[in-house]
């Protein structure tokens, strides 16, 4: 059979035996057939909270977070509705503050088609510095006493409208919702507290779980004190289209839209397949290998422990080079090394959990990775590189014989596949 991989802006047809392969997929979910109309109408009557016109009065200040250029969030559509339903409010007194998180800025030809130039034009659009002291604001601690710091934009302002999408999350179960702000909008020494090696280890911190999971518990906690923030999170099907558009209390809204994603996106199987082949969602998504770590442990799910995962993410920008993460696995002669460093008493540097991560997803399985990187740097990565998947396969069907299984995620963590307990 013919299996058409997300990769980058269009796809990697590989060819795959029909007896043995298991297509893992989202569950379908048509495109909304109005999607403005379904956002304002979620604006005017938003779960938990009052409309959100009835935030805002006359002189108040008004932040809207949105997602960076490596999320699939229409932005190009949400953020220019949102501010027509805003348009009272004096574009002066409104900031567009972008999520990064602890990622580069984006430029300005980037926010652009981002958020269309007309947007970028007409209003304030700031780009967040996690590293920048004087941007940011402490509100107390994480739980293991480093300061909580946010963007003083969003802290400050009257009114916080926090925007993105919702998918499983492979740490902090779901995105969208408070991640908008932390780690959103957050400095990065507390970025690095919350995603800490014992946080990242703990097994409750996984895809679909977000109360109990201890690292997401942290993450609401210092959201919480920068006070009361209207939510504005959409759903998506794998054509980018909205299915769902969830607004009001940034709790209990993006409850309803995690229960909402559940239901497509995470599959039960019985038994773990000795192939598993993923992506990571294809673009902005599989942009750098740092977030191709995501597709790896959609896929790690239900790979069998000494199987094999090939991962095929397109990787425009690198790892990208010189990055943190690429300097930390290029410290190591090998992943259990960098695993070592990771579990050192007083170890810590930016970036570490995707390394965390990878390495833990190299201890179950074998991981192969397609990609425009050159091999060097993909073994520098201390991982293999996978010119030509069907033959890889093939490859392998004879080395592990004729009851070998093969699974693949052609979407990658847009679905998550789950082992049955």
């Amino acid at each position: 059979m013919k299996v058409n991989l997300a990769y980058g802006q269009g796809h990697l047809p590989v060819e795959l035996p029909d007896d043995r392969t298991t297509v893992i997929a989202p569950t379908h979910t048509p495109g909304l057939a109005d999607e403005r109309g379904a956002v304002l109408a979620a604006l005017a009557q938003p779960i938990g909270a009052r409309p959100l016109r009835q935030w805002i009065k006359p002189g108040d200040r008004v932040c809207i977070l949105f997602t960076d250029i490596t999320r699939a969030t229409p932005n190009e559509r949400l953020i220019p509705w949102l501010l027509d339903y805003l348009k009272d409010v004096p574009r002066e007194h409104i900031t567009l503050l972008n999520q990064l998180g602890t990622h580069r800025p984006n430029t300005t030809a980037e926010l652009e088609r981002m958020l269309t130039p007309e947007v970028v034009r007409n209003y304030r659009v700031v780009n967040h510095e996690p590293e920048n002291p004087a941007a940011l604001v402490q509100l107390g601690t994480t739980r293991d006493g480093t300061p909580a710091l946010l963007n003083k934009h969003a802290v400050e302002a009257d009114v916080r409208i926090v925007t993105g999408f919702i998918e499983p999350h492979f740490f902090a179960g779901f995105s969208g919702g408070i991640k908008g702000l932390v780690p959103g909008v957050a400095g990065l020494r507390t970025v690095m507290s919350n995603h800490g090696a014992k946080n990242i280890g703990d097994a409750r911190s996984t895809f679909g779980i977000t109360e109990g999971n201890p690292l997401w518990e942290d993450l609401r906690d210092i959201a919480l004190r920068a006070g009361r923030s209207f939510l504005l999170n959409v759903s998506l099907n794998e054509e980018r289209r909205i299915t769902g558009v969830f607004a009001g209390d940034i709790l209990a809204a993006h409850k309803v839209g995690c229960e909402f994603v559940r239901r497509s996106a995470m599959q039960k199987f019985d038994a773990p397949f000795d192939i598993v082949i993923t992506t990571n969602s294809g673009y902005p998504l599989d942009l750098n290998l740092y977030q191709g770590v995501k597709g790896m442990s959609a896929g790690a799910r239900v790979v069998k422990q000494g199987g094999t995962l090939i991962l095929a993410a397109e990787c425009r920008e690198g790892l990208p080079a010189g990055s943190p993460l690429d300097k930390l696995l290029r410290s190591a002669a090998s992943i259990e090394e960098v695993l070592g460093l990771l579990n050192s008493p007083g170890f810590i540097r930016p970036e570490q959990w995707q390394a965390q991560i990878q390495a833990l997803v190299q201890r179950k399985a074998n991981v192969l990775v397609h990609s425009s990187l050159a091999d060097d740097v993909v073994r520098a990565a201390h991982l293999t590189p996978c010119h030509d998947i069907s033959a890889t396969v093939n490859e392998l069907i004879r080395a592990n014989g004729n009851g070998a299984r093969i699974a693949v995620l052609p979407q990658g963590p847009l679905t998550i596949p789950y082992l049955a307990e």
